[in-house]
């Protein structure tokens, strides 16, 4: 009984420290102090309501307010003119002429809600709408004119694409001529290209910066598990230690960074607008809060004064897209340092990363990632059948060795603790591990872990299909018991959301529990004829995707379990005996509680 107790205690402290295991490390390992505050770059503010619905794992703005004033808005601002398109195989919109701002992005491959027809996701949005989110390179002059928010730039031409470059240029009345040429690939990059020529009489100074400049009314929700806000990479090391509160809390609103920037920006849970310079630039780099919701990453480089008839420039990157694996780590292979670890993997990304790649893969070859999570279960049982073999075989060793137990705990039953070391004496002798059957689901936590954190954050789990009424495998199962599947019009609240996912899980996990041998405990007993259907309720608003595994799982189970009780028919015996025995124990004790007298007070 001791030992059972012992069994679970070790599956509970497991659990507790894969879930716990990041915030610990957070908590003990916090953020560095902050530094004193650096110069500023011009900014904007959005228009839109003062109400703050709480953000959705998606993010996006949620209030209807906002929604509608951003459709206005987006629509007059794009009418306007005064635009170079943007058109490539992974983002489509438009560079602004009047202040050069990227500020109109769409992603071409990925889509806003499950539907094939819906929009594509919007990543940026023009100043001063409620979705503002947009990117600005420019420069401060000092005591020189620069171009600024305002300034209408001439481009040379109208559309930018992988092969036709584009490039701004505006002069001033001194003789000083500003141009960024930019380009873009295939993918989610931009490279800008800021200059300055002087033509002028006498030696100038400015100073180049750039900006990403956003609102957290679209953010998407910050986990413990999953960061959403405030990220770069400093010298070499991802920084996830910031959200959008600790920015507008700090001295200044300004968190600057003291290290060499390799990149820097905000990220969603699946997006991703990082601005990222040149290797052994010296870039003074911040996140700062400016008011209002809207906060922004920015890089400002030194001071450089240009003689006349000489110019000065420097590349700067600027990546808005998705959190493509893939993509990341190809950027990764070019250069930018850490980037594939704005997905936050956490700290068990040695184990997250390559079940991710098994289930990918598997992926590329079936074509659905419902069929690759079942697939990927069949691979991990696989792998650990000779272990469950062990483990039955362990069982038949204990069960051996109950005659002998039971006479040990009755000699000694009025010393316990003289019992427990008669016990343990007696695995000794017999050469019995009496944990060797909990090594399976030992083995089983960590991959249940990285499966779900791979359902979690990975894009490309996003909006994958399985079968029937599972359009999103990231999503919780939607058709729930309590409004007929659907057909009531109101939806239950998360606790009670219980789907035909959860509901299978809940059975499946319960035929799994009968067909295992009783435990001896009469309480242990009751809390596993219970756990499947409070596992149930707990699963129910988890990912579709982590129900179908762990079914799977469960199914998987029960056939192994049949399959070894015909190589060991005496095992299969004795559990069914001592399923006998408890019941009839737990009879005896509820006889004995209803007529037992209640004290005199």
């Amino acid at each position: 009984m001791q030992n059972q107790r012992n069994l679970i205690l070790a599956v509970v402290l497991t659990g507790l420290i894969l879930l716990g295991w990041e915030s610990a490390m957070r908590w003990f390992y916090p953020a560095p102090p902050k530094a004193a505050a650096v110069a500023t770059a011009p900014a904007a503010t959005p228009a839109s309501s003062t109400d703050k619905p709480k953000p959705t794992r998606e993010g996006g703005l949620q209030n209807a307010a906002d929604i509608a004033l951003e459709k206005k808005d987006l629509s007059q601002e794009l009418a306007a003119g005064h635009r170079v398109v943007i058109d490539a195989p992974g983002l489509k919109g438009s560079i602004n002429l009047k202040g050069a701002l990227v500020d109109d992005v769409t992603l071409a491959r990925h889509r806003e809600a499950v539907e094939k027809n819906s929009a594509p996701v919007r990543l940026f949005s023009p100043a001063g709408t409620p979705a503002q989110h947009f990117a600005q390179v420019g420069w401060v002059g000092e005591g020189v004119a620069a171009p600024d928010a305002n300034t209408m730039w001439t481009a040379d031409g109208a559309k930018l694409t992988p092969q036709t470059p584009v490039t701004l240029r505006w002069s001033n009345i001194t003789g000083q001529t500003y141009a960024i040429r930019y380009a873009i690939d295939a993918d989610y990059m931009i490279t800008a290209t800021q200059s300055i020529a002087n033509t002028g009489a006498a030696p100038v100074v400015v100073r180049p910066f750039a900006l990403v400049n956003r609102t957290d009314k679209t953010a998407s929700l910050d986990t413990w598990n999953v960061h959403s806000g405030p990220i770069g990479a400093f010298d070499g090391s991802v920084n996830f230690d910031n959200n959008y509160s600790t920015v507008a809390e700090a001295q200044g609103g300004t968190v600057p960074f003291k290290g060499t920037a390799n990149w820097i920006g905000f990220t969603d849970i699946y997006w991703l607008s990082a601005l990222i310079p040149d290797g052994g630039a010296k870039a003074e780099s911040a996140f700062r809060s400016l008011g209002q919701g809207v906060y922004r990453a920015d890089l400002i480089y030194p001071s450089v004064s240009v003689a006349p008839g000489k110019a000065q420039s420097q590349n700067v990157r600027l990546f808005v897209g998705g959190k493509e694996n893939a993509v990341l780590e190809k950027y990764e292979a070019a250069g930018v340092q850490n980037f594939s670890l704005s997905i936050d993997w956490g700290w068990f990304r040695w184990f997250e990363k390559p079940i991710f790649w098994l289930l990918d893969s598997i992926f590329t070859k079936v074509g659905n990632f419902g069929v690759a999570i079942i697939l990927l279960t069949l691979i991990v049982r696989g792998v650990m059948f000779p272990i469950a073999q062990r483990q039955f075989a362990s069982m038949a060793a204990m069960r051996a060795l109950q005659p002998k137990m039971k006479a040990l705990q009755e000699r000694y039953k009025d010393d316990k603790q003289t019992q427990q070391q008669k016990i343990m004496e007696l695995y000794k002798e017999e050469k019995v591990n009496p944990l060797a059957g909990c090594l399976p689901i030992f083995l089983q936590i960590p991959v249940f872990f990285a499966l779900y954190k791979v359902l979690v954050l990975t894009i490309e789990m996003r909006h994958q299909p399985f079968a029937l009424w599972i359009k999103d495998l990231s999503a919780p199962d939607p058709l729930h018991v309590l409004n007929l599947f659907g057909l009531l019009p109101f939806t239950p609240p998360s606790f009670l959301a219980i789907g035909v996912l959860a509901i299978l899980l809940g059975f499946t996990m319960y035929l799994q529990f009968k067909l295992q041998p009783a435990a001896m405990d009469p309480a242990q007993q009751q809390i596993f004829s219970i756990m499947p259907w409070i596992m149930m309720f707990v699963m129910a608003p988890f990912a579709a995707g982590l129900l179908i595994y762990w079914i799977t799982s469960n199914l998987l189970t029960i056939a192994q379990q049949k399959y070894l009780y015909s190589k060991h028919p005496q095992l299969k015996a004795q559990a069914d005996k001592d399923q006998i025995d408890v019941n009839r124990v737990v009879t005896r004790e509820q006889k004995a509680a209803s007529t037992r007298k209640p004290k005199a007070p």
